[in-house]
């Protein structure tokens, strides 16, 4: 059974999530704040977190930081407020994915789902053959195992997002994508994320990646075009 994590000071809502997840076979923990989140991943780290914004004490972005830092643990924000800024600024944090309040359990389901199903929850069968490692400037993404390495050999860490946006890059080395293209790529055709989402990826992933983020050359905004992934990448 999938483990989700759920952390909201609404009990009622917490309650009512916990009873449908149940229902659709997966194992729920619910935490009312900070301290009782890091509680429940300390005694069994979860598959997926669903955190509000607005929780007494430290707040969800804040917690969403922390818990990024340490984990790749894909992270689903909720939150009452619909304005960009405020989207945006969860996923600079490290989110994956954004939820508005109010929304129907249903759509979160599916938010989940598909979340897990990029971040490899659902495992291969037995027998099928591993996907290989990918190299580029002398990076190596092993994609299996979603381990970035850097030309030094250092593990560097990436969330959901920033994996499934570089492992796009790699698929389409030397392309140009629009936005709407990766948007589709990564989280699949009629998400309704917005093109800032990709901007702030983009932006992310280049910290990571890049000698200088301010002058990006493995990932170029192309004006009027999107992005291209400029490197020569190898598959072994």
């Amino acid at each position: 059974m999938s483990r989700l994590l759920i952390v909201d000071d609404d009990m009622e809502i917490l309650s009512l999530l916990k009873k449908f997840f149940v229902q659709h076979a997966y194992e729920v923990e619910v935490a009312p704040h900070g301290d009782a989140m890091w509680a429940a991943i300390a005694q069994n780290r979860p598959d997926t977190i669903i955190l509000d914004v607005m929780l007494p004490g430290e707040s969800g972005l804040s917690l969403c930081q922390k818990v990024r830092a340490q984990t790749g643990i894909p992270i689903i924000m909720l939150t009452a407020m619909a304005e960009l800024s405020d989207r945006i600024v969860g996923l600079e944090l490290g989110a994956d994915d954004y939820l508005t309040k109010p929304f129907a359990p249903q759509e979160l389901l599916a938010r989940v789902r598909a979340l897990q199903r990029r971040a490899g929850e659902q495992k291969s069968p037995v027998g099928e053959p591993s996907r290989p490692v990918s190299s580029f400037a002398g990076w190596h993404l092993d994609i299996t195992c979603r381990e970035l390495r850097s030309p030094d050999n250092v593990m560097i860490p990436l969330s959901g997002g920033e994996f499934d946006l570089l492992v796009v890059f790699l698929e389409h080395p030397q392309r140009i994508l629009t936005r709407e293209q990766l948007i589709d790529l990564t989280h699949g055709q009629g998400h309704d994320a917005f093109d800032r989402s990709i901007d702030v990826q983009v932006s992310r992933l280049r910290r990571k990646i890049e000698p200088d983020s301010k002058r990006p050359d493995l990932i170029r905004t192309v004006r009027n075009g999107g992005y291209m992934f400029t490197a020569k990448v190898t598959r072994s």
